[in-house]
């Protein structure tokens, strides 16, 4: 029962993201905004959709059971949902899923961006590490946080590229 609500509960999440996501980006558009990294981004969406395919499949049709310290992984699993919150309320207009560039904009240095410099993918990390573990799903763990691996070496270089390319966000982190 907990796993059918959890994992409700985070695909909703999911799918209201999109729709933020698809309004930021046309208000970023009529800005002058451009994407960056398209080609890798229906390749990123098959991954997220594959993983929940996964986790459903792995939890159900091999009866994984809840892990012993599932209290101490929903725990984990919730701060990261309070930061992924604070995340997209501190981009703002600027959040989204997509790598989406306005020219000339100063880069967001608030909430966790004062720190880290991409806080959310850390996020993303940990969900799909914790979330698989939580309820015993350890072939999905292992896949998905060695796939995202592989997507975040792809993703993070073409999003600071065109970050440098069209923003402050050189001189703000202070890079060659």
């Amino acid at each position: 029962m907990l796993f059918a609500i959890v994992i409700s509960i985070v695909i909703l999440q999911r799918l209201v993201e999109l729709v933020v996501a698809k309004r930021n980006e046309q208000w970023m558009r009529s800005k002058g905004a451009f994407e960056a990294g398209a080609a890798h981004y229906p390749i990123m969406v098959a991954m997220h959709i594959a993983f929940f395919i996964s986790l459903l499949a792995e939890v159900i049709l091999l009866d994984r059971s809840l892990s012993s310290i599932w209290i101490i992984l929903l725990v984990i699993f919730l701060t990261a949902q309070v930061a992924r919150i604070w995340c997209l309320t501190s981009l703002g207009k600027f959040w989204n899923t997509k790598i989406i560039i306005l020219p000339g904009a100063d880069v967001v240095q608030k909430g966790p961006y004062k720190w880290v410099r991409h806080p959310n993918y850390v996020i993303v990390t940990t969900e799909l590490l914790v979330l698989p573990l939580m309820f015993g799903a350890y072939l999905t763990a292992i896949i998905f946080t060695l796939l995202n691996v592989w997507m975040l070496s792809v993703r993070i270089p073409a999003e600071e590229k065109a970050l440098k390319d069209a923003t402050n966000y050189r001189e703000k982190f202070s890079l060659d």
